[in-house]
């Protein structure tokens, strides 16, 4: 990746365990305010369109969003969640809305024009590198990863090494989240037993079994997981951006869950 180029506004700062198929539903989860947030005609058209593909009514009641929460979306990209997280937690909520210098340099622009003029008042934006981030302890209800736990695998041109450490990132994490808080992670499912740092530099894809035992090993529960974005007929084998299988490649949906 190109060295980030960081504007201005970017600086400051159902449903059992494993398993089982349904859709998912916390009790705590507000419907109202998420298909209020979904249907706002206040977000760009273009969201609008991904809500097709990205069926974010799942994925946010999965999660369990409410309103008063604080989230963190983490490596968020441009931000699509970020807006839909902050309409739902209301004025009483926060969402931070993180991305590394990476991410920022690639989104920069894409995440400006969505947050610019306090278009979005109740969000935090923050830039820096995973190992950097700091999170109050028991400061959070909820993280979210969509399509981007992988990348802490990922090694840009260039670079020395991979955008993070996944144990240091996710026992951060932990330290951060309030008892009960949930962690949810979606992304491409990889062959299993495949090594994360090769199956993300050639195709993008992990393999979820190596996000569950860093996660358990960081003292997290796995709380469940949904399949609406299962998809039997990906066979792992293509890069995640080729065009026969973008959007709808075979992804795991899980929640993890900080213990009392």
């Amino acid at each position: 990746m190109r060295s980030p180029v960081i504007p201005a506004v970017l600086a400051f700062a159902v449903f059992t365990l494993a398993g089982n198929p349904s859709l998912a539903a916390p009790a705590k989860a507000d419907a109202a305010a998420i298909t209020a947030s979904i249907a706002s005609p206040e977000r760009p058209q273009a969201d609008h369109e991904r809500d097709a593909w990205a069926k974010p009514q799942t994925l946010l009641t999965f999660l369990g969003a409410r309103p008063g929460m604080r989230v963190i979306d983490y490596l968020a990209g441009d931000g699509y969640y970020s807006e839909l997280l902050a309409r739902i937690v209301g004025p009483k909520g926060r969402v931070i809305v993180y991305n590394n210098g990476g991410y920022a340099s690639y989104v920069g622009q894409e995440l400006a024009k969505r947050f610019d003029g306090n278009r979005v008042p109740n969000t935090l934006l923050k830039v820096g590198e995973i190992s950097d981030l700091k999170l109050p302890a028991h400061s959070l209800d909820a993280a979210l990863f969509v399509m981007s736990y992988h990348d802490v695998y990922y090694a840009p041109e260039n670079a020395s090494g991979p955008m993070g450490d996944a144990a240091q990132m996710v026992g951060a994490l932990f330290a951060a989240m309030k008892p009960e808080g949930v962690v949810v992670v979606q992304d491409h499912i990889a062959t299993g037993g495949s090594d994360p740092g090769d199956s993300v530099k050639k195709m993008h894809r992990i393999d979820p079994e190596a996000v569950k035992r860093t996660f358990e090993r960081a003292g997290f529960k796995l709380d469940a997981q949904d399949d609406t974005f299962r998809n039997s007929e990906d066979n792992h084998s293509k890069l995640v951006f080729d065009p026969s299988i973008r959007h709808k490649t075979d992804q795991f949906l899980y929640r993890f869950r900080k213990p009392k």
